[in-house]
Formats: structure tokens, C-alpha cells, sequence
């Protein structure tokens, strides 16, 4: 069955890319500062040997004693450049997308099938720069105490190239990363778009610019609850991928690390981490689609 939800003409001019890159990046940039210190306890959670942390609150427990309440924000120049990239094009992609479809169909609205294209299209372009912006990162916020291998994310980037290479050095853990966003960002779009359009139904003569930001916000963290909720897994994978050791190697490929994950902790061991990941998910991301959109209504 087609689901259809109506959509007002896009927005389309020379500067159209430019003004969705924009937009994207200063929701990236709302994305880090509002999701970092989550994102901190999810990967030190995921990445610790088994039986370091025996919860998220023990993870921030041991961070606040051992580093300080900068410990959750370590590696946060990392994403806070790469993020506000990620997400530029993660949106831009995507609304070029949906004017992609819009012309094709001559201005009938989209399904919410066409709306998980677009954003899997976003996802796998996106893939290619987030995976080795999120290995430098996941790299410098799982320094702890005096093991310090890296000074920074250049530092990290240079090490990682000179220890093992583009592919397998920076690149490490880029196949998940694209099954993850490439998913992931499908039904994290369509989730919004549908949401949005439900809410223009059900309201007469309410047009996209005037739904309130809390509302956005709303929607944004709630498309982020079915982003996670999908593709968590996935990430765990990537995740192990790119904490491993440089020098000796646990695993070669994602499928050593689904095996070596089921063998030690089965099915909870794809999901750890869970719990600061869900709670970071509707903040981080409702400030990322509020941010976009109330963006684009300032520029456009």
C-alpha cells in the first residue's frame, strides 16, 4: 500500500544547495552540543572489555571522578566540525532528493516510500565522511587517565594512516557505517516528513513554516527513537571496529564481531550502550531538525 502525503511546492533557487548546506551544519552543530556527553557514555559502554562498566550511570560516575565534567565533551572539536559537515549533507542530499522526486512526479506529493529513498541516499553519501570523522572521534573519547595515544584529532588521523592506511587505518569500520546510515537515515527521514505531514493534515490552512519549534523538536526526537531503535546493532559493530587495537587486531571484518559478540555476550551484547543512546536521541535530535528548519526560514 502507497501512503501519499502532500507536500507544498519546494523551495527552489540558485542559492537552494548553499542555503541547505548552511542549515545542515548549524543543525550538526546543535547536534553535537546538546548529544556529546550521551554520545560519550554510549562508546565508552560499547567499547570497554567486558565487565569495566556495570552500567551508564558507573560510566559517568568514573568519568566525572577520573576526568572531570570536560571528560564528556573529550573529542568534541572532532565532531563539531565532522558532525556539522555530516549533517549539512545529510540534508542537503536529502532535499535535493525530494526535488529530485518532485519534479519527476510533476508536483504529486510523495510516498512515504519515495521519503525513505531520499534519506538512504542521504545516508550512503553521508557514510563516506562520517565513518572516518567518527573513528577519530570514538578514538579520543575512549582515552582514559595517562593512556594518552593521541594529541588531538590530526594527531589521531595521522597515526591511524601511518599505522594501517586509508582503508584499513582511517576507513576502518566503513561498510557498517554505510549499512547504518544508509538505513538508518531512510526511516529517520520518513518518520519526520510523515509526522509533518500529519500534523499539516490535521490542522486547516497550517502550512510548514508556522508548526511551532517545540513541535519540531518533537518530531525530530521522535524520528531519532526509530533511527536507533533500527540500526542500533549496527553501530555496536562499527563501534568495536573502530576501537580495536591498531597494531594487533581482534577482528578483520564486521562478521568476526558479530560472532565474537554472540560467543561472549549473545543478543544484550549488540545493545549495550542502549540506554544513554535512546536518551540522547530525542534532545540531540530534535535540536537537530528545529535548528534546520527554523534555519531555513531565517534564509530563505
Amino acid at each position: 500500500m502507497t501512503i501519499e502525503l502532500e507536500e507544498p511546492p519546494l523551495t527552489r533557487d540558485n542559492l537552494q544547495v548553499y542555503k541547505d548546506l548552511f542549515a545542515g551544519t548549524i543543525g550538526g552543530i546543535s547536534q553535537v552540543l546538546v548529544g556529546q556527553p550521551f554520545d560519550t557514555v554510549k562508546v565508552r559502554l560499547q567499547s570497554a572489555p567486558e565487565g569495566t562498566y556495570s552500567g551508564a550511570l558507573d560510566v559517568i560516575k568514573q568519568l566525572i571522578k577520573n576526568e572531570g565534567f570536560r571528560g564528556f565533551y573529550k573529542g568534541t572539536l572532532t565532531p563539531l566540525v565532522g558532525v556539522g559537515a555530516c549533517v549539512s549533507v545529510q540534508f542537503s542530499v536529502n532535499e535535493f532528493m525530494k526535488r529530485h522526486y518532485d519534479d519527476k512526479l510533476n508536483g504529486k506529493p510523495l510516498s512515504l516510500g519515495q521519503f525513505f529513498n531520499c534519506g538512504a541516499v542521504a545516508g550512503f553519501a553521508n557514510g563516506c565522511l562520517a565513518s572516518p570523522i567518527e573513528h577519530i572521534r570514538i578514538r579520543l573519547q575512549t582515552q582514559t587517565g595517562n593512556q594518552k595515544l593521541f594529541n588531538g584529532p590530526l594527531d589521531c588521523a595521522k597515526k591511524l594512516y601511518q599505522t594501517n592506511g586509508l582503508v584499513h587505518g582511517i576507513y576502518r569500520g566503513l561498510s557498517p557505517t554505510l549499512i547504518r546510515e544508509s538505513i538508518g537515515l531512510g526511516i529517520y527521514f520518513a518518520t519526520y516528513e510523515a509526522l509533518i505531514k500529519r500534523e499539516l493534515s490535521s490542522h486547516t490552512n497550517l502550512i510548514r513554516k508556522d508548526i511551532p519549534g517545540w513541535k519540531l523538536c518533537l518530531f525530530g526526537g521522535l524520528s531519532g527513537y526509530t533511527l536507533w531503535i533500527a540500526i542500533y546493532p549496527v553501530d555496536v559493530i562499527k563501534s568495536k571496529l573502530q576501537t580495536d587495537s591498531l597494531t594487533l587486531p581482534k577482528y578483520k571484518s564486521s562478521l568476526d564481531v558479530i560472532k565474537d559478540i554472540t560467543k561472549s555476550s549473545g543478543i544484550k551484547g549488540f545493545y549495550r550502550g542502549f540506554i544513554p543512546t535512546i536518551l540522547r536521541a530525542a534532545p540531540a535530535n530534535g535540536a537537530t531538525f528545529a535548528a534546520f528548519e527554523i534555519t531555513m526560514r531565517l534564509i530563505s
